[in-house]
């Protein structure tokens, strides 16, 4: 079973930055993802890295401005979020399958087997 930790999300003011962690463990990741809630709305995939290979997709409207990493020695992947935007407000959280997701679904919820608690992250203007 896998288990994902995440860090403690904050708030920002428009413009600033913030770097979320996901630490795994307990089990085989071979794809590993960003996702995002915001209140009233479907949970959106942010961004994805296939842990062989480093393979790395972004949804567009985080293109630039968000970066994903991983150390693989911590096994922990990360999600930096620069120049935040208030409509980037909402709970993150970190999702993880031991499959390589096929790219055209890659930021598609229901791939990931494994989810961790989600983070709030809040930007305010």
């Amino acid at each position: 079973q896998v288990r994902l930790v995440e860090s403690e999300g904050g708030s920002v003011a428009a413009g600033g930055s913030l770097k979320l962690s996901c630490g795994f463990s307990g089990g085989y990741v071979a794809s590993m993802a960003w996702f995002r809630q915001a209140p009233g709305k479907e949970r959106e995939g942010v961004g994805c890295i296939y842990i062989i290979g480093g393979l790395i997709q972004y949804t567009d409207s985080v293109k630039g401005r968000f970066t994903i990493s991983l150390n693989s020695a911590r096994n922990t992947v990360y999600l930096q979020m620069d120049n935040l935007k208030e409509e980037d407000t909402a709970i993150y959280y970190c999702a993880a399958t031991p499959l390589a997701v096929h790219w055209d679904v890659n930021l598609q919820p229901s791939q990931y087997r494994y989810w961790g608690q989600g983070t709030q992250v809040t930007v305010s203007s």
